[in-house]
């Protein structure tokens, strides 16, 4: 099978190409220019360094006819802000592109379409009191997204949402999701201060094994994934082990200290005339909840291997260090 994956030279769209050539299939990757310097694309992916919205039916029709399979590793996530309302932005790179190429995929033939969405859409689901989609543009955009995507999904057209949770893994050239928290950490003076709470996790190569494996049992439907969950304490005794600081104190600080918190990122943000994608103190219940999930999809339903996930947070650290030092260049994500 031919596989046209959107965002191709990303992280995911990368290691989704690389799993799917081991398997047998041809790739192409279509991404924004230009390359991360020093990043390890696989060499067989044909590569196409345009914006898919760019292109005209016509020429997007002329691609997807020799393809069987389509990924969309592209949008932006939480961390980008914009002015108000923020949630027009998130629909420009997480929405609108899907009403463009799903149904075109379709009229072109392609039996199967994998979506890299979040997990914050399993949470919406079974935390319906949280009100996430009212409350977080970000989330709200996600939900959307994923009910835009399946609309399209038929008996011949077979749409797969991906659920993902935090990823660790890095990538030459490309900033890693995890600098914020990098530099946050170097900043607090002998200890770290952080709330309760914890998160599910995966390592990037193994959502490459889930997108290319979801192409191929083709089912459909929305699937939460995840190969690991993490307390945010167990999760940062690693960050303090890869940056230098093994055995660093963790102290956890209650709810009402990082409500002020969060309320004092929102003033901030509106001073300066942006909104971020999730309300920080209404997201605090979320971030102080252990947001684990099983690993069942992705262990036994998309069959990923075993992978260090300790070593894939170090790859995570010593790249965020190296950006911060600015000992290497990068492209980092972008949203208007």
């Amino acid at each position: 099978m031919k596989v046209l994956i959107i965002g191709g030279t990303g992280l995911l769209g990368s290691e989704a190409a690389r799993e799917l050539i081991k398997m047998g299939h041809s790739v192409t990757g279509m991404a924004l220019p230009p390359l991360p310097e020093g990043a390890d694309i696989p060499s067989r992916m044909e590569l196409i360094l345009k914006d898919c919205m760019s292109l005209s039916t016509d020429e997007l029709a002329a691609i997807m006819k020799k393809c069987g399979g389509l990924v969309f590793a592209a949008g932006v996530d939480e961390r980008i802000e914009g002015p108000a309302p923020v949630y027009d932005m998130f629909y420009r790179y997480n929405i609108a592109p899907l009403q463009k190429l799903l149904p075109l995929a379709k009229e072109c033939g392609i039996r199967q379409a994998v979506i890299c969405g979040s997990y914050f859409t399993y949470f919406n689901r079974t935390f319906p009191e949280w009100d996430l989609y009212k409350h977080h543009p970000y989330i709200r955009s996600r939900v959307d997204q994923a009910k835009t995507a399946l609309n399209y999904a038929d008996a011949n057209f077979a749409v797969s949402i991906l659920e993902l949770p935090y990823i660790f893994g890095a990538q030459k050239g490309r900033k890693p999701v995890w600098t914020f928290l990098v530099e946050m950490i170097r900043k607090m003076p002998v200890v770290t201060v952080y709330p309760k709470g914890g998160t599910a996790m995966i390592t990037a190569g193994q959502v490459g094994q889930c997108i290319a494996s979801a192409l191929e049992t083709g089912s459909g439907g929305l699937f939460p994934v995840c190969t690991h969950n993490m307390t945010w304490k167990e999760m940062l005794a690693v960050f303090h082990e890869y940056m230098g600081m093994p055995g660093r104190k963790i102290i956890t600080i209650p709810d009402f200290l990082f409500r002020a918190y969060a309320k004092k990122i929102i003033k901030q943000r509106k001073a300066s005339g942006y909104e971020g994608g999730l309300d920080m103190v209404k997201f605090v219940k979320v971030m102080t909840y252990e947001a684990f999930m099983s690993d069942f999809n992705a262990k036994t339903l998309f069959k990923t291997r075993h992978d260090d996930i300790k070593k894939a947070i170090g790859e995570s650290v010593r790249l965020s260090l190296d950006v911060l030092d600015k000992q290497t260049d990068v492209i980092d994500m972008k949203g208007e």
